[in-house]
């Protein structure tokens, strides 16, 4: 590390140190604030985020986690965050805040304080509070996970680092903002006849997209899939409540790009995709997108997220897991965005200490043999 970067980070560290902190106060929500839960969600600082949506409580409840509704309150704003909690032999219960907590980071310290009171006044017994705020990653987001005390745990969620295409603006205006080379294969896209099909949802759609994924994945292995199950019902819940969205492009009478697409609050997220492998038609993953996109912007959505590519600074290393993915993705939007990810808030030290020596992997070994399924 450089003296100069040293003396940055020394600063920054004094100043937080020293600056005051809001209080906040934790508590679990009220029957009507969870009937009118994606109203408060949306509402948070940061907007929220579709994976704290009821949605997708609604998707995890049950499937060996029990669902949490957590309010964090400061003076006269709140944020409402999901929570995600498991029960381990020994260790007592783990929660994970996904995508949360939705504050700025220098609140992160007082709240996680007010979430470890909470939690000891109900005698919750949870060992570990872990986080996934939606903060950037920054060298002052940094000192702030620092004095907060936080640990860093391993990633999970594919959009830690991801691609954002800001699309608040005219649809021409959008259009130019995007690479030459995605102007370029929609406009011949679109010129060689290609056409864009919006379908409703249901088992007929829900199959010809998870077959999609299924053969992108064979192709190229980027990713694992979950089963076809776990997709049709959280295809189900976000389309039951008008937030889902799927579009297709057909070659030879037959599904060849298919993407789910959520609209929540003003985010979009290109949550899932696939598409068949030596396709005829050129531009149409890049036409998929762009309708994709003008759908979004007419549902009032000013952002889009691409959902996942390699961090900014492996974004062009080809060894990289997700590196195509990631060059179609910044074809629309070359910054990358590297949010902060994972971190642990420990209660326990001691059984802390016993979950990321081994234990964590146990668990999700025997429940991944039990149901088949990812752990998280």
């Amino acid at each position: 590390m450089s003296a100069r970067r040293h003396e940055y980070r020394n600063r920054a560290r004094h100043r937080l140190d020293t600056a005051p902190l809001r209080e906040f106060t934790a508590r679990f929500a009220t029957a009507e604030e969870i009937e009118n839960w994606d109203k408060h969600v949306t509402a948070n600082p940061n907007g929220g985020n579709m994976l704290q949506s009821a949605a997708y409580a609604s998707v995890k409840n049950g499937s060996g986690w029990k669902v949490r509704f957590l309010v964090l309150e400061n003076g006269g704003s709140a944020s409402y965050n999901l929570v995600l909690e498991k029960k381990f032999p020994v260790l007592g219960r783990l929660w994970y805040l996904i995508k949360g907590p939705d504050l700025a980071a220098a609140d992160l310290k007082a709240a996680l304080e007010a979430c470890a009171a909470f939690v000891r006044s109900r005698k919750l017994n949870v060992f570990t509070i872990k986080i996934e705020p939606d903060i950037v990653d920054s060298e002052e987001a940094q000192a702030h996970l620092k004095v907060a005390g936080l640990a860093k745990a391993p990633n999970i969620q594919s959009n830690d680092s991801t691609a954002l295409l800001d699309i608040s603006g005219p649809e021409e205006v959008v259009f130019k903002a995007i690479s030459s080379r995605a102007r370029n294969a929609i406009r011949r896209a679109e010129r060689e006849g290609c056409e864009v099909v919006r379908k409703e949802h249901g088992p007929e759609t829900y199959r010809a997209l998870y077959d999609l994924m299924a053969d992108t994945v064979n192709a190229k292995g980027s990713m694992p899939l979950r089963s076809y199950a776990y997709y049709a019902a959280f295809w189900d819940e976000f389309c039951n409540r008008g937030q889902g969205n799927f579009f297709f492009t057909y070659e030879d009478g037959k599904p060849s790009v298919g993407a789910f697409v959520i609209n929540y609050g003003a985010k979009a997220t290109y949550k899932d995709g696939g598409s068949t492998q030596n396709r005829k038609q050129y531009g149409d993953s890049h036409l998929v997108q762009w309708a994709a996109i003008r759908r979004m912007q007419e549902l009032g959505c000013t952002e889009y997220d691409f959902c996942g590519t390699p961090p900014a600074s492996r974004i062009k290393d080809k060894s990289h897991n997700l590196y195509g993915m990631g060059m179609f993705k910044t074809s629309f939007t070359k910054t990358v965005t590297d949010f902060v990810g994972c971190h642990d808030y420990v209660l326990s030290p001691l059984k802390h200490r016993l979950w990321v020596k081994g234990a964590e992997k146990v668990f999700r070994r025997i429940e991944t043999a039990r149901t088949g399924q990812q752990f998280y």
